[in-house]
C-alpha cells in the first residue's frame, strides 16, 4: 500500500447468544487486534442483549433467535466497509494481519467475490467441511472455491447486495451453498485461500438441535431455489444415496426425511435458478452443482 493511501474499510460481523463469552472475548479481541485495515464491529445478540462486550463496539440486539444466516443480514446492515467479514463468535484470528492479505485477494480481482482462509482447530486440524472444494485432503492446496465455509468468510459488500445476502430463511446450514452459487451465477468467482490461517475448535455440527432435519431441509430448498428444473433430482437423489451410505441408525433416517419431506412442503422463497453457463463454469470449476 502506498503512503497516504486510506485503510481498506472492513464491516466485521459477529453473533452471539450470550453462550460462550471467554470464546467471544478472544474472537473480538482477534479482530481489534488486525493491521492494516479499518474495522467497524457489530456484535448481534441472536434473541439477547450482548453480554461482556468492550467498550467503543456497537451491538445489535434481536428479540428472538433468527438463525445465523438472518442474523448476518442483520449485521452486516450496521456496518460501514468494502468488505465484509463474518466471523464466528469462536475464531481466532492468530496473526495480525490476516485480514489485510485477504483484502488484498479481493482487490486484485474484480472478479472474485469471496476469499475463505483455511480454517483449522488450535491442534492443525482441518476438517473436512471447511476446505471449500472437492478433493479436499489436502487442506494446504488453495484454489477456485465453489462454495464456501460460512464460519470465516471476507466477501465484496458490492457482490453480496446484489444477490441479496444471506438465504436468512435458512437458519443454519447450506447458506454458504446457496450464497455462493448465487454470486457464481451473477458472474463472479470465490477463492480457497490456506496461506491465511484462521483458528476455529473442531467440533462436530451433529452438536446442533435440529442438525438432521434443517440439512435434509435447506437441501431441498437449495436444489429448488437454485438449480435449473432438470438436475433438481439430480441433485436431490445424490443427497439421499450419501446419505444412506452413511446413516445406519433408524431415528437418524427418519429425521433426516421428514426434513426431506418439509423441503417439499415449506416456503423455499424466490426461485431464481442458475444459468447453464453458470452450471458449466462450476463443473469446470471442479465441483459440478449435482453433488
Amino acid at each position: 500500500m502506498e503512503q497516504g493511501d486510506a485503510l481498506p474499510r472492513v464491516g466485521a460481523v459477529v453473533l452471539t447468544m450470550n453462550d460462550r463469552p471467554r470464546e467471544l472475548a478472544e474472537a473480538l479481541a482477534s479482530l481489534r487486534a488486525q493491521r492494516g485495515v479499518e474495522l467497524d464491529i457489530v456484535v448481534v445478540g441472536n434473541g439477547c442483549v450482548p453480554e461482556g462486550i468492550p467498550d467503543g463496539l456497537r451491538t445489535v440486539s434481536l428479540p428472538e433467535n433468527v438463525g445465523i444466516p438472518e442474523g448476518r443480514n442483520v449485521g452486516a446492515g450496521q456496518v460501514a466497509g468494502d468488505h465484509l467479514v463474518f466471523f464466528d463468535n469462536d475464531a481466532v484470528l492468530p496473526t495480525t494481519d490476516a485480514l489485510a492479505r485477504l483484502v488484498t485477494y479481493l482487490r486484485g480481482d474484480p472478479q472474485l467475490a469471496y476469499v475463505q482462509p483455511r480454517i483449522a482447530d488450535p491442534d492443525g486440524t482441518t476438517l473436512r467441511r471447511w476446505v471449500p472444494r472437492l478433493r479436499a485432503s489436502d487442506p494446504a492446496r488453495g484454489g477456485v472455491a465453489t462454495v464456501m465455509a460460512e464460519g470465516v468468510v471476507l466477501v465484496r459488500r458490492s457482490a453480496f447486495e446484489e444477490v441479496g445476502g444471506w438465504p436468512g430463511h435458512f437458519f443454519l446450514f447450506h447458506e454458504g451453498v446457496d450464497l455462493a452459487w448465487r454470486l457464481w451465477d451473477h458472474g463472479y468467482t470465490g477463492r480457497y485461500t490456506p496461506d491465511v490461517l484462521v483458528h476455529h475448535p473442531a467440533t462436530s455440527p451433529t452438536r446442533h438441535e435440529g442438525f438432521y432435519r434443517l440439512t435434509a431441509r435447506n437441501r431441498v430448498w437449495l436444489a429448488r431455489r437454485n438449480l435449473p428444473s432438470v438436475l433438481v433430482p439430480f441433485n436431490l437423489a445424490s443427497w439421499l444415496v450419501v446419505t444412506l451410505a452413511r446413516t445406519r441408525e433408524g431415528r437418524t433416517l427418519r429425521v433426516s426425511f421428514q426434513g426431506f419431506a418439509e423441503g417439499w412442503r415449506g416456503d423455499y422463497g424466490r426461485r431464481a435458478p442458475m444459468s447453464w453457463h453458470t452450471v458449466r463454469r462450476l463443473t469446470r470449476a471442479g465441483r459440478p452443482p449435482l453433488v
